[in-house]
């Protein structure tokens, strides 16, 4: 692939940016991420390709884990790859994330949320990435054994270290986060946004209260899963469930068909029927079920930002159609 060169109307092109609860930092409404397609078993030319089209349209945040993949830690060294061949004359216009939480090596240090393991992984995406610093640090998902004070010290300490600018959380229950919000705050490094899943299949975060609580004190959240792994785009659409409990009709190339994070026995009747009756809805707001899918999320109170994914530069394409609706 030839050299890059970042698109000089990456900023004019449409892309609208949100304030990210009370801080300074803006995120594009869509963020690009690497939980899916950026890994050691997907083509790397197809991942820059992805990155270079979400950049040139102003998508200016990648987001990250220590073991998205597979295998653990090939997203970021995808990342790594990115930045050198790339992205390194860019670094100051984008906002790189990643998080550590769930298990990356074996043993009793390389999972949860310790400090010990936090720092350590932390370490180890700035290797992987080829970056001396990200600008967003995850406590990956709430650890119901380590104090909480410790995990949020670590926090606090990636960011008076130099290695992140900001800190966040992810999946963490409304009252862990209420004593993070106040930890962080009275240690000076505030949170600056909650990574929750809310689509509109799964209403959680809005139903336990978690994005009115970001709301009212200057949190930003970001959705992930906003499609729920596909269930809210046309690729379901034609499918039937058979009375043996197999589902007739999946695509072959589809998140379904690999059942790993998306089960087939998901997909029951009463399932089909509310996605056609969104499509249905869409349709007749003249959109594609993706497209309200995204919109719906932004236009709730509190949301900051949805995370795609894509597998193309034309999945993307079509998921940046909701900055317009």
């Amino acid at each position: 692939m030839e050299n890059y060169f970042a698109d000089p109307l990456r900023y004019d092109g449409g892309m609208k940016f949100n304030r990210c609860g009370r801080s300074g930092v803006l995120l594009p409404k869509v963020s690009l991420g690497f939980w899916h397609n950026f890994g050691g078993v997907d083509a790397y030319e197809r991942s820059r390709e992805i990155t270079r089209y979400a950049f040139d349209h102003g998508v200016v945040h990648f987001d990250l884990a220590n073991n998205y993949g597979p295998p653990y830690g090939s997203a970021e060294e995808t990342m790594g790859r990115l930045m050198d061949d790339d992205f390194k004359p860019y670094r100051d216009e984008l906002f790189i994330a990643t998080k550590a939480g769930y298990d990356m090596w074996p043993g009793p240090y390389g999972n949860w949320g310790s400090r010990k393991y936090l720092m350590a992984s932390l370490d180890q995406s700035l290797r992987r990435m080829h970056l001396d610093y990200v600008d967003l640090f995850y406590s990956h998902r709430y650890d119901p054994e380590t104090p909480l004070e410790e995990t949020l010290q670590a926090l606090v300490d990636t960011v008076r270290s130099g290695k992140a600018l900001y800190v966040g959380i992810s999946r963490w229950p409304l009252e862990a986060t209420k004593v993070a919000e106040r930890y962080l705050r009275e240690h000076d490094v505030p949170l600056l946004i909650y990574q929750g899943r809310l689509n509109m299949l799964d209403r959680a975060p809005q139903q336990e209260g978690i994005l009115d609580f970001c709301a009212d004190h200057g949190i930003g959240f970001i959705s992930f899963s906003p499609l729920a792994q596909g269930l809210l785009t046309d690729r379901y659409l034609n499918c039937e469930a058979t009375a043996e409990g197999k589902v007739c009709g999946i695509p072959q190339d589809s998140r379904m068909s690999k059942g790993k994070f998306l089960k087939e026995s998901m997909l029951t009747d009463d399932l089909l029927a509310t996605i056609r009756a969104y499509n249905n809805e869409a349709q007749e707001k003249g959109l594609t079920l993706a497209e309200m899918a995204l919109s719906w999320i932004l236009e709730q109170r509190g949301v900051t930002s949805v995370l795609v994914g894509a597998s193309s530069t034309q999945q993307l394409q079509k998921n940046l159609k909701c900055i317009n609706n």
